[in-house]
């Protein structure tokens, strides 16, 4: 491979790095600070020092150019709304009075005010805060956290771009504020934000930053012509600058498409583009708009969202290639490193020859930085790295961890039948409601129940040897007892055991699964101080044995009122998990919902007569492209009804969905035949009854009337007002009163407070519409 010149030697670099520290420190210390434990001075120091830490660990590992201002103690987009002064006004007084509790107010919001909508990030497992703006938002430039956070890089000797969610994409990811009119387009408030990010940029240029990166991922999803309009505006208007750093506008999750030519045309000094699977189209689409002569070009070649090693020879020759189309060419990710662990070789567990093909971020961060020295020096500057990456590689593809031909064979024998319910819904469910006999506006929860500090310390007594497996499990039955006991008492009509047992709600069944790897210390951020740990799909799928039955009969040995079976279905398990990239995901979803086919069966066959298979992943996976739709969601709702189908028509199937945008895929709802979903609705105000209602959804449903992610108590009379604004959507005999999700990260005073309300204000509906004659 030819080298680059000297002096345009190749720079490592990352868009982003993960936030929470080896041990997740920013965790501990965010959650102390919430508590009273920690001041805001302490918290403080905790973050700057992991600051440092990943500098300089990035540093040390080859890369010339680090990021600064991608850190964050809740979420970047809520930093950008902070940055550019765009705070509600239900929150202006708490960040007024002290900009701290301020920021965490509109994150999780008070008794009194309720946070800022949360989803999730395009179609990752993160989630962001939703900027609320409305025809009177006011802009104003706060550049102090970007600014600080550079000086802080700059005074450890290092070069550092700073790190900006771009403006287009931010005004695209905003929803109009409460109040305002739904049709309101929050674009249209572009020329009034561009002063602002002008002005941020000439600070930061004063501060010391060369190049400072602008985040627009929105672009690789179908834009219309107004808003390619708007991106060439924006563009135009901050490159145009005098008192500017040097730009580069980076994207990433896909192909860039029609806004690839509006960039390159733009006053930028550079682009940042993903030239892995997911964005393999934008070679092709580089080379047909004449490349970026004279411009800086960073190059994603390194999968930044999944976990196996680089294919160095594969990405040396897409480096060669670009070389022809830029000015500079530069190695990077293909989008920040804040989506996988921190370091592979912390996972001691692991079976050797699996760590030998897995790559986080230190292993990444390497990896980039061995990139841009051969591309400089060329490839006999790595002789030995391209070799031992030959034979990892190698080692995976011939291996007999990754390959079960019993489960190959099942899978290949699935047929059509096998994925429908043996009645259609209108008979299922009348046999449902004679065998069932719930209420008008039957109450449930979505399954989990607080993981209290005592769960948490007897799950870690087990795997320490402190306590035996007997000990361990008189405490999970003490558990259920009292989680059952409470709901009868409360009034609940569907109950569940609260999942004591289970550490995680993916994990949980990957470590019964064959095929599955878990973490010890794989943790990756999914919303706040809320860090999980997704398993590695190494191999094919199967199930040795019973997962969940054992601990849901016990729950239902102590009730006469139904006790759900609780199951993470096929999509969300390949969703937050890490995937096998050596096949297609729909073979693999296939594989899966088999395994939790068997599942399905047994809880049935033991007497359960309502069985959730939770899908909260669904919308989440969906392509960024249109084009992409139709293939995706024809396997995953597939995965899902093979999984599902086998059950007589008396059993209820139910699904969970959660914190994203479901209008889209409603029809792949109703695909899904299940018999009742229920959905988060109290943050979004109940937007997704009303989607369900104009596509017609015919089956059962329970738009969520209490925000589980927000430790506030809803009023009994706040979740009458939301049963209320369902009901205008679906009739009484359809909706199911719930909450949005799980209960596992809130605290038993606040779930029975929040549940007791929850099934007063069902009562009171209950008891109007019987008054109505209803």
């Amino acid at each position: 491979m030819t080298e680059q010149s000297a002096a345009a030697a190749a720079r490592a670099t990352v868009y982003g790095y993960p936030r929470q520290g080896r041990n997740r420190e920013l965790k501990k210390a965010v959650e102390g600070y919430w508590k009273g434990r920690v001041d805001a001075a302490a918290l403080r120091e905790t973050a700057a020092g992991l600051r440092r830490t990943n500098w300089r660990q990035l540093a040390d590992a080859g890369i010339h150019e680090v990021p600064s201002g991608d850190f964050s103690y809740y979420d970047h987009v809520l930093d950008t709304s902070v940055m550019v002064g765009a705070v509600p006004e239900r929150h202006r007084a708490a960040v007024d009075a002290d900009e701290t509790q301020g920021y965490f107010a509109m994150a999780r919001g008070t008794q009194d005010v309720a946070p800022l909508e949360m989803t999730k990030w395009f179609d990752t497992n993160y989630h962001y805060l939703v900027p609320e703006l409305g025809p009177d938002t006011v802009f104003a430039a706060d550049s102090t956290k970007q600014v600080a956070e550079l000086t802080e890089a700059l005074a450890l000797g290092l070069t550092a771009r700073p790190v900006l969610l771009g403006p287009v994409t931010y005004l695209l990811l905003a929803k109009p504020a409460p109040g305002v009119a739904a049709d309101f387009e929050p674009l249209t408030l572009l020329d009034r934000l561009l002063p602002v990010y002008a002005e941020i940029l000439a600070d930061l240029r004063a501060a010391g930053a060369d190049w400072v990166q602008l985040d627009e991922p929105a672009l690789v999803q179908d834009r219309t012509p107004a808003e390619l309009t708007a991106v060439a505006r924006t563009y135009r208007e901050l490159g145009g600058a005098a008192d500017r750093p040097k730009l580069l506008v980076a994207s990433y999750f896909g192909r860039l498409g029609d806004a690839l030519p509006v960039l390159a045309k733009a006053p930028v000094d550079g682009l940042a583009m993903d030239f892995t699977e997911s964005g393999a189209a934008n070679l092709e689409s580089l080379a047909a708009v004449g490349g970026l002569p004279g411009k800086r070009l960073v190059a994603g070649v390194v999968d930044g969202r999944n976990i196996w090693i680089n294919d160095f020879e594969k990405s040396l020759a897409t480096l060669g290639t670009l070389l022809g189309l830029a000015g500079q060419v530069d190695v990077s990710a293909s989008c920040s490193l804040l989506h996988v662990p921190l370091d592979a070789t912390a996972e001691g567990d692991i079976d050797p020859e699996i760590v030998r093909w897995l790559a986080f971020a230190r292993q990444k961060s390497a990896e980039i930085a061995t990139l841009a020295r051969a591309l400089t020096e060329g490839t006999a500057a790595i002789t030995a790295e391209l070799a031992a990456n030959r034979a990892a590689l190698a080692s995976r593809a011939g291996s007999a961890l990754t390959r079960d031909p019993a489960v190959r064979a099942r899978a290949a024998a699935v047929t059509d039948a096998d994925g429908r319910r043996s009645q259609p819904y209108a008979v299922r469910t009348a046999a449902q409601r004679a065998h069932l006999r719930l209420p008008l506006l039957p109450t449930t929860t979505i399954g989990s129940f607080p993981q209290t500090t005592e769960l948490r310390t007897a799950r870690a007594d087990l795997r320490k040897g402190r306590i035996d497996t007997a000990g361990y499990e008189e405490r999970i039955r003490e558990e259920i007892r009292e989680v059952v006991t409470f709901q009868e008492k409360t009034g609940i009509d569907v109950l569940v055991h609260g999942e004591p047992e289970r550490n995680d709600m993916v994990q949980y069944f990957a470590e019964q699964l064959t095929g599955y790897v878990a973490t010890r210390h794989g943790w990756v951020q999914s919303y706040g101080t809320r860090y999980v740990r997704p398993p590695v799909l190494v191999g094919d799928i199967s199930r040795p044995e019973p997962m969940t039955v054992r601990w849901t009969s016990y729950a239902q040995s102590l009730t006469d009122r139904p006790v759900k079976g609780m199951l993470t279905g096929p999509v969300t398990m390949l969703a937050w998990s890490f995937v096998r990239d050596d096949q297609p995901l729909g073979d693999t979803a296939r594989q899966v919902a088999l395994a939790l086919r068997d599942e399905v069966d047994d809880l049935e066959a033991a007497g359960t007569s309502v069985i959730q298979v939770d899908e909260p992943a669904l919308r989440e996976t969906l392509p960024l492209r249109a084009a992409d739709h139709a293939g995706y969601l024809a396997w995953a709702t597939e995965s899902f009804r093979l999984t599902t189908a086998g059950v007589r028509p008396e059993t209820q199937i139910h699904t969970h969905m959660c914190y994203a945008e479901f209008g889209d895929i409603v029809q792949a709802i109703d695909d899904l035949d299940a018999d009742v979903i229920s959905l988060e609705a109290a943050r979004s105000h109940m937007q997704v009854a009303g989607e369900l209602a104009s596509h017609g959804y015919p089956r059962e449903a329970g738009p969520g009337v209490y925000d589980i992610h927000s430790p506030r108590v809803p009023s009994a009379e706040e979740a009458t007002a939301l049963l209320r604004k369902g009901l205008e959507a679906i009739p009484a005999e359809r909706l199911w009163v719930n909450p949005d999700c799980g209960l596992k990260t809130r605290g038993w005073p606040e779930t029975r407070a929040s549940l007791e309300n929850l099934v007063t204000a069902a009562r009171a509906i209950r008891t109007g519409l019987a008054d109505d004659g209803s």
